[in-house]
């Protein structure tokens, strides 16, 4: 019983340690400074969409419209800066802006009509890679952008990738938000028993839609981002970016059920994610077959939280 709750407590952390022991020894060039940055700055985009995620599961929710309201608003903020020419601070607001909207749309159907989050979000996901195509006119990406565009991308403070600053400032307020607010309360009192929250007298539709909501911005977050480090907005970009945000939410303690979640455990989550698909990438293993352990992963994340629920 001791070890089954040392491991439960430690047990992700000792996987990210022996990840990165492993990955010292087979190959040479992970352990650089080049490399490690190319990780932090991976890992922040899907840590930021991660936090989201983490968020609408919390509620028993899913959203699997994150990846392509990223990458909309990706393309949505290049076209406000090359199309309308706007500043960036304010392209960028727009853009989050956009991704809200996204999410209250999302959580608006769910909880007025009743329909399972599942279609909503399955219907979202698609229509907004249509428009992400039609708003770039075809698919063309937008690669005439304005000086400074790769600012928050590319660019440091101190010595501090930019968007790693902005995960740890997200990942800072929204620890806070869920561990010190009533509405975060109120997130794992709804997804933990959504009756009895109601009896309770919890606005269960407004602390879903919040949800939701606070996970479209995320996602447009790291649209931000994906878009100034490509400097370009790309539609066929950000493929990958669902799939690694719900694993690295459910690897991290995440219950698909609803009611348990830390975003602790997910930013670990992100950076076992990001190191897996670094060292097979330096080890030149090929994509497809990237595909299948990173499927097995997530697979192998939910088979050990659905064993701790009948333990």
């Amino acid at each position: 019983m001791k070890y089954r709750s040392f491991f439960t407590r430690y047990g992700l952390i000792l996987i990210l340690i022996g990840i990165v022991v492993i990955s010292s020894f087979v190959s040479p060039v992970f352990l650089t400074y080049q490399n490690i940055m190319n990780i932090i700055r991976q890992i922040s985009m899907v840590a930021i969409i991660a936090i989201g995620a983490t968020i609408v599961l919390i509620i028993g929710g899913i959203d699997l419209s994150i990846g392509s309201t990223a990458v909309f608003c990706s393309v949505f903020f290049a076209g406000l800066a090359s199309y309308n020419n706007l500043p960036l601070w304010l392209a960028f607001i727009i853009a989050v802006i956009a991704g809200m909207g996204v999410g209250f749309f999302n959580g608006a159907i769910t909880v007025g009509f009743a329909v399972p989050p599942f279609i909503v979000t399955l219907a979202t996901m698609n229509a907004l890679r249509g428009l992400a195509y039609i708003y770039t006119r075809g698919g063309v990406p937008i690669s005439k952008v304005p000086a400074g565009f790769s600012w928050i991308g590319r660019e440091y403070i101190s010595f501090v990738p930019v968007p790693v600053v902005i995960m740890l400032l997200l990942f800072l307020v929204f620890s806070f938000f869920l561990n010190y607010t009533k509405s975060g309360v109120y997130l794992y009192a709804v997804g933990g028993n959504e009756k009895a929250s109601n009896l309770s007298g919890i606005n269960v539709a407004w602390v879903k839609i919040l949800a939701y909501v606070i996970g479209g911005g995320l996602a447009a977050t790291s649209g931000v981002i994906l878009a100034s480090r490509l400097n370009s907005g790309q539609p066929a970009a950000g493929g990958d970016l669902l799939f690694n945000a719900i694993t690295a939410a459910v690897l991290g303690g995440t219950s698909l059920a609803g009611g348990e979640g830390t975003l602790r455990g997910t930013l670990v989550g992100a950076i076992i994610i990001g190191i897996t698909v670094n060292i097979m990438t330096l080890l030149n293993v090929i994509f497809f077959y990237q595909l299948v352990i990173q499927g097995f992963i997530l697979l192998g994340a939910v088979i050990l939280d659905v064993m701790m629920k009948k333990r």
